[in-house]
């Protein structure tokens, strides 16, 4: 049996697929032909065995685990807890409920997590989140922070390559240096099996959505202490807007030596490639405000718009176990992002006429980190305690390729403008940090976590304009948790993180930092030893600090045309709720309730924003839940499941030229998805996730001018066809 060649009118992705799928086959059939009895033997029935609850508790590692919760995750404090003994709000999206939900990408995690917003109001292709009412500007990498902006060169990190993502939200300047008072999310990377295992999948989905993966993990000597693994993912895409197209490729390898017993080895790489033409333009609103209402299909970009993103990442990880259980571990990461933009939005910066924004950039952005700690056991007054000490160093260079023309009176229908590149800028900012945290038993139900760091962050303006230092800001961590009995516990916890502002003050130095401050309450709930958890948290932030305007321009220096104070103040205040893990043997669930009212306290420059959301085009209440169960005796092979995602209304004032005033909603609105798998045999795995299935329309972003485009719709109704085969 051989696989034929594929013709030449198929897409590249159409080949993967063909391959994938015709690979799987012939794998099947040879197993089929390993385990065929031979004359006069007996025939056997594969029986596959029941889903259960172990009485082990799980690990850190979430793959083959069938969980949606994990053991132990490190990201809020670099301790290795529990989610019940970290005193913060905590998530971990699973494999098994990447898996489940057909994610690919890190927006279908944020869409998935609690308490987190995807948010498209800088267009289409520029995602950002948000949590707790702010943007969320760190996206970590097996614990080491990468500075975040969608609206740049940001990369939606391919899930193909990802064990699972942990998320905080909150405060988390103690592991991230400086940055907002959102969340940290913390993308834990794949690492080798200790077993062979080849994993081929084929997707395909509506609007020709087609993709195909290999996943295969080896030992690679007849000991096991070294291994290696291999995973190769490929999607191309058509969408329901009209000659929209988007291409995903990854290629990402990772190898694990046990140098000695007590020493471990991690170095990988990988290289993701993305490229959509559709990106910036999101459609507009009527001259009087309202929502034009044109079809989900309505496509408002031109054909020659491209977004073209090209990320290579090396990564080493060393795990050194010291004596009296004390462990050090150093984690490096080097990432170089090459991207291309070349786009346009509809606007009417020229009076009611309708034309076009139309720009070119080249991004050059180049991140590197190193984060070295050891951690471990202590004793004091007749008690066991914990201590982490450690150091970092991150450091982000960006250099922007400026292009001409940037015109905002380009004619509606006018071809692809001749862009020629004219000045390049470049900023280089550099971050180190040194901390340490430590877990007292002050009693057998109670413990206290301090932690504390100290960051030197350095901007450096190639350009000569704007250089800024912040020098030993000192960010700090703790939390009281008392265990009430053996399931449930309370805390209280308070934690910060600072952001260096641009703006300067009256002596032309830059204001002081942004201060986030995290306050919250809570009691979390552990049972089935650890494979549900539960909790409820109140909390409340408050980001101090914000540059305002001076309104008295006499006190600025004689070079400043206006200068700022530190006086503004945001906060951000609610109810974090969630769920996770196993409800029964055979039922996973994962979702919560998370309310947030973010509004101004102090501003100066504009006391009428006093009292006033702050963020409006963000809801302030979400419901997300997923769930699977799993079916037992006769109908064991079978898998069900759905999620639904709710979220309250969002709104925009929007000033017209007339000098009124429009409310543009998107009212509350729930979004309903449906999964059933069916597991053929040992090896092959077929599930069928059909997503929107009420075909609700709505927006998942509101525009907030009627000068530019930002109503972009939420997908239609759509389905994807899974096949997994493993062996």
């Amino acid at each position: 049996m051989s696989c034929p060649t594929p013709q030449r009118r198929f897409s590249p992705s159409r080949t993967l697929l063909a391959s994938a799928i015709c690979m799987a086959s012939m794998a099947h059939a040879v197993a089929e032909e390993a385990v065929k009895p031979k004359d006069g033997a007996q025939s056997t029935v594969m029986e596959l065995g029941a889903t259960e609850v172990s009485s082990e508790r799980l690990g850190s590692t979430t793959e083959g685990s069938r969980s949606y919760t994990t053991g132990a995750m490190a990201t809020a404090t670099k301790l290795p807890l529990t989610m019940r003994e970290t005193p913060q709000a905590v998530t971990v999206i699973t494999r098994q409920r990447m898996d489940d939900q057909a994610m690919t990408s890190i927006n279908d995690v944020v869409k998935a997590t609690p308490g987190l917003f995807l948010n498209f109001s800088s267009g289409p292709g520029r995602q950002t989140y948000t949590a707790r009412g702010f943007d969320i500007d760190n996206i970590m990498y097996d614990g080491i922070p990468s500075g975040y902006s969608g609206w740049t060169a940001g990369v939606q990190p391919n899930l193909a390559m990802f064990d699972r993502v942990e998320v905080v939200r909150g405060a988390t300047g103690l592991v991230t240096g400086a940055g907002n008072p959102s969340a940290a999310i913390n993308m834990v990377r794949k690492r080798p099996l200790a077993e062979q295992k080849v994993t081929l999948t084929g997707a395909a989905g509506s609007w020709d959505d087609y993709r195909g993966e290999v996943d295969a993990s080896s030992p690679l000597n007849d000991s096991g202490t070294l291994r290696g693994r291999v995973v190769t993912s490929y999607r191309d895409a058509n969408s329901f807007v009209d000659d929209a197209e988007e291409s995903h490729g990854l290629f990402y390898a990772v190898t694990e030596a046990d140098l000695s017993d007590d020493t471990t080895l991690t170095v990988g790489l990988s290289h993701q490639k993305d490229k959509t033409n559709y990106f910036w333009g999101s459609s507009m609103v009527g001259l009087d405000g309202h929502h034009l209402d044109l079809p989900r299909s309505y496509n408002p970009s031109t054909d020659w718009e491209n977004k073209d993103q090209e990320i290579n990442t090396v990564f080493a990880e060393l795990r050194q176990r010291l004596a009296n259980d004390w462990k050090l571990q150093v984690n490096a990461n080097y990432a170089e992002q090459n991207a291309l933009f070349s786009g346009s939005y509809q606007s009417r910066w020229d009076g009611a006429t309708l034309q076009r924004t139309v720009y070119q950039s080249k991004h050059d952005e180049n991140q590197a980190g190193v984060d070295a700690f050891a951690s471990g056991p202590f004793q004091a007054l007749g008690r066991s305690h914990e201590l982490v000490v450690g150091t970092s160093r991150r450091i982000y260079d960006m250099t922007n390729h400026n292009y001409s023309p940037y015109s905002m009176v380009w004619p509606i229908d006018a071809g692809k403008p001749n862009f020629l590149h004219t000045a390049d800028d470049r900023a280089v900012t550099t971050q180190d940090g040194v901390y340490m945290t430590t877990r007292l038993s002050l009693a057998d139900p109670l413990k206290l976590i301090l932690g504390g760091r100290v960051d030197w962050y350095d901007y450096d303006d190639k350009d000569g304009q704007g250089d800024y230092k912040v020098t030993r800001n000192v960010t700090r961590y703790a939390g009281l948790i008392y265990e009430l009995n053996d399931n449930h516990s309370v805390y209280v916890s308070y934690s910060d993180i600072f952001q260096p502002q641009t703006e300067r003050g009256s002596s032309n130095s830059p204001v002081r930092p942004i201060e986030g401050k995290n306050y919250e309450v809570g009691i979390k709930g552990e049972y089935f030893n650890g494979a549900l958890n539960a909790s409820l948290a109140v909390f409340r932030v408050d980001q101090e600090n914000r540059a305002v305007e001076v309104l008295d321009r006499t006190v600025c220096s004689s070079t400043q045309l206006t200068c700022y104070e530190a006086s503004g103040e945001i906060r951000s205040q609610g109810i974090d709720m969630e769920l996770q893990g196993a409800l029964t043997d055979n039922w996973q669930i994962g979702g919560g309730y998370t309310y947030a009212r973010t509004h101004t306290t102090k501003n100066a420059a504009q006391p009428a924003l006093v009292n006033k959301q702050f963020d409006t085009d963000t809801p302030e209440h979400q419901f997300k839940i997923s769930t699977t169960y799993r079916f037992q005796g006769p109908l064991e092979k079978l898998r069900v499941g759905g999620s639904v995602n709710w979220q309250s209304r969002m709104y925009n004032d929007i000033a017209l030229a007339d000098g009124g005033n429009y409310r543009l909603e998107q009212g509350a609105y729930a979004v309903t998805d449906v999964m059933a798998g069916y597991q053929v045999n040992r090896n092959l795995d077929l599930q069928l996730n059909a997503n929107n299935i009420f075909d609700r329309k709505y927006y998942s972003a509101i525009s907030q001018s009627w000068q530019y485009g930002g109503d972009v719709y939420g997908a239609p109704r759509n389905m994807m066809l899974t096949a997994k085969y493993s062996f």
